[in-house]
């Protein structure tokens, strides 16, 4: 048994949206619901990315949305959220796919690029005809960025790239990748210094090596990284880069539309729930919705969701109006993933054994969160993000 995805706003806040926020919604739901549920159970089950869904996405203006020029939508803040749930309501890794190509590959190149870099790759990464990836997290470091061990030694007018990167949405499908490594200089206020490349995953000495075994995000693309000896031009460098702080504004932008996405997750599985436990009926031939336990699960969840959605409109409208924080989008990305995992799990428990089951959604979302608790910012580090900001006291 499935069921259809039933819109619901119990604090109205539709009202809230303008037109265009709306109809930007019902776009990217409608292409959810026409091109994502039917399959997603299929491609999660044989471990699948559905790239035959790139153009049609593209074609949307999903990819890069909220960037003015070069092909991009220009949509506001709040609306390229909103797509975020949309598409995460779908499923994680088809969410993860449109961050990583937006917020990780296309946003640098905006942010930090040339113009001859934007004109170059921006308008082939907005229609999907090019593909990216972000090469932050290596095997050794995660949480910890700083102590990456990926370098890029000038040598002429080239760099020469040696390290490994993993964790990497796309990897092995991506036409370029952002590849971030310290450069080593004879000048000690500039050595190992942290910069952005643009690096072609054509490239002698690049490949990819796809990760399999995953039980979370099966129908994304995980892969590993491995430089060996990778000759760029010096023209490759993105020259706005220098220090963490470059790669933290490109994650930013990342958790901003995870803390959207996250929400779209957890109302799948608290509208699969409240349908099944209206349907479901035990103990006299009553619905288990009758019962006081299964409604205090279904009150928890949609309270839950409903202030994860005012949380992230709220940061929404902060960003759109230039006043937004990193410390208001951790705040969003820790809470609202958190909510989504805990919505998933008493989703499960109300389906009871149904709930394990593909014929409905909600353990593929629940094992998706696992890994979107997880990157991104932990959900423990985000609390030390915040921790400092507060008491302006560095915990890590």
């Amino acid at each position: 048994m499935s069921f259809k995805f039933q819109n619901f706003d119990f604090l109205h806040l539709d009202s809230s949206f303008s037109e265009d926020e709306l109809l930007v919604r019902r776009t990217a739901r409608d292409f959810v619901e026409d091109n994502v549920i039917p399959i997603i159970e299929d491609c999660f089950r044989e471990g699948r990315f559905p790239r035959e869904l790139v153009p049609l996405m593209g074609r949307l203006g999903f990819f890069g949305a909220n960037l003015e020029g070069y092909g991009c939508a220009g949509m506001s803040n709040v609306e390229y959220g909103l797509v975020t749930q949309e598409l995460e309501r779908g499923d994680s890794g088809l969410r993860s796919f449109v961050s990583v190509q937006s917020a990780l590959v296309m946003y640098p190149i905006y942010t930090f690029g040339t113009d001859e870099q934007k004109n170059t790759w921006l308008p082939a990464l907005a229609t999907g005809e090019k593909l990216g990836c972000f090469g932050l997290t290596e095997p050794g470091f995660g949480s910890n960025p700083g102590g990456m061990t990926t370098t890029a030694r000038k040598s002429g007018d080239e760099y020469i790239l040696n390290g490994e990167k993993m964790w990497i949405t796309s990897g092995s499908i991506a036409d370029v990748a952002i590849i971030w490594a310290k450069v080593p200089s004879d000048n000690p206020a500039e050595d190992n210094k942290i910069r952005g490349f643009l690096v072609e995953t054509d490239r002698r000495g690049f490949s990819a090596p796809e990760v399999h075994g995953k039980w979370s995000l099966r129908a994304s693309v995980t892969s590993g990284l491995v430089l060996q000896d990778v000759h760029i031009p010096a023209a490759n460098l993105l020259p706005g880069t220098g220090g963490l702080k470059s790669p933290f504004m490109c994650l930013n932008q990342a958790r901003y539309g995870i803390g959207w996405g996250a929400i779209g997750a957890a109302m799948a599985c608290y509208d699969t729930a409240l349908q099944y436990a209206k349907a479901r009926k035990q103990f006299h031939g009553q619905p288990i919705a009758s019962h006081q336990l299964v409604q205090e699960k279904l009150v928890w969840m949609l309270s839950e969701i409903s202030k994860a959605q005012l949380l992230s409109l709220h940061v929404g409208r902060l960003k759109d109006a230039g006043k937004v924080g990193h410390q208001h989008i951790s705040m969003a990305k820790r809470n609202n993933v958190w909510m989504a995992l805990e919505t998933a799990r008493m989703a499960r428990d109300i389906l009871g054994a149904n709930g394990i089951t593909e014929d409905y959604p909600i353990m593929r979302h629940m094992m998706n969160l696992e890994s979107v608790k997880t990157y991104e910012g932990t959900h423990d580090i985000h609390a030390l993000i915040l921790g400092q900001h507060i008491t302006g006291i560095a915990a890590y």
